[in-house]
């Protein structure tokens, strides 16, 4: 059995063939526009019969960047990047054997993928899981309105934001030197720096994880999941965010739910939403 997974962003592409067991036999990206997206998914099926093609897609990305199908394949399936990344976590990844199950994506993008009863959640109009817009501040800044609340805050580019502005209000950091200019820095660059001791980084690191903890929290108070899968940035990171997101997390739960839930890391990096929507359409042709 093989099938086929694309991951479809603003950003870039992201595809996979994986066999029946979830193992990866083909991958590819490509940074950059997303009409690329029909000629990648025609070169990892090349020479394979694939069972299922999942693709998943962002609401703001645009139904026409996704291919209906490929030759002489199965039409695609579509599905949301929250809903991709939790069905790759309960098949091979940190929430197997999850019946509720809250999977957080932070990175380029920020996301969750909510499982309820067994059954991926997708909500009334397909919007259900995005957690960028949570709201945790009562403070009104355009790059809320913008970007999402959750996400100015703790998505790549916001952590990358956080640290510049800082560093443009005086407080001294080695990562400025690190990344050449302002423009440069990334969230890789705060989370170096954060390992090597520099203090404005750590403190960037440490408002990062209150966020994360305080949206998890939010999450589970209404859904009273089994697991909470971190991923992206929360698991490249996991180091230094891990145990200060669940000790915030636990902070703000009742007791019962701050010694039920399980907290895991996603074992994927890049590829875990292409696994999930591969796995979502073999689900669904099923």
């Amino acid at each position: 059995m093989h099938l086929l997974g694309l991951d479809i962003s603003d950003r870039r592409v992201i595809g996979v063939v994986v066999d029946g067991d979830g193992t990866v036999v083909r991958r590819a990206r490509v940074d950059g526009a997303t009409s690329n997206a029909g000629a990648i998914a025609g070169e990892l099926a090349a020479g394979l019969a694939i069972d299922a093609f999942g693709v998943s897609i962002e609401h703001q990305t645009g139904k026409a960047a996704a291919p209906a199908s490929i030759k002489g394949g199965p039409p695609a399936v579509s599905c949301t990047p929250g809903i991709a990344a939790v069905t790759a976590e309960v098949w091979i990844g940190a929430a197997r054997g999850a019946r509720h199950a809250v999977c957080l994506k932070v990175g380029d993008r920020v996301f969750a993928g909510i499982l309820l009863d067994g059954r991926p959640w997708s909500g009334a109009h397909g919007l259900a899981g995005s957690a960028a817009w949570l709201a945790l501040n009562p403070v009104e800044r355009q790059d809320y309105r913008k970007f999402g609340s959750l996400a100015a805050e703790v998505s790549s580019d916001g952590i990358a934001r956080r640290l510049s502005w800082r560093i443009q209000a005086g407080d001294p950091s080695a990562v400025l030197e690190r990344a050449g200019d302002l423009e440069s820095i990334t969230a890789a660059h705060v989370f170096d720096g954060a390992r090597a001791g520099d203090g404005v980084s750590i403190s960037v690191v440490r408002e990062t994880a209150k966020y994360i903890g305080m949206a998890l929290a939010n999450l589970a108070a209404c859904i009273d999941p089994d697991v909470i899968v971190l991923s992206g940035d929360a698991a490249v990171a996991a180091d230094l965010l891990f145990d200060a997101v669940r000790h915030d997390y636990i902070r703000r739960v009742p007791p019962t739910m701050a010694d039920q839930v399980r907290f895991a890391v996603s074992p994927f990096a890049d590829d875990g939403v292409a696994i999930g929507a591969a796995r979502f359409a073999a689900l669904a042709r099923a």
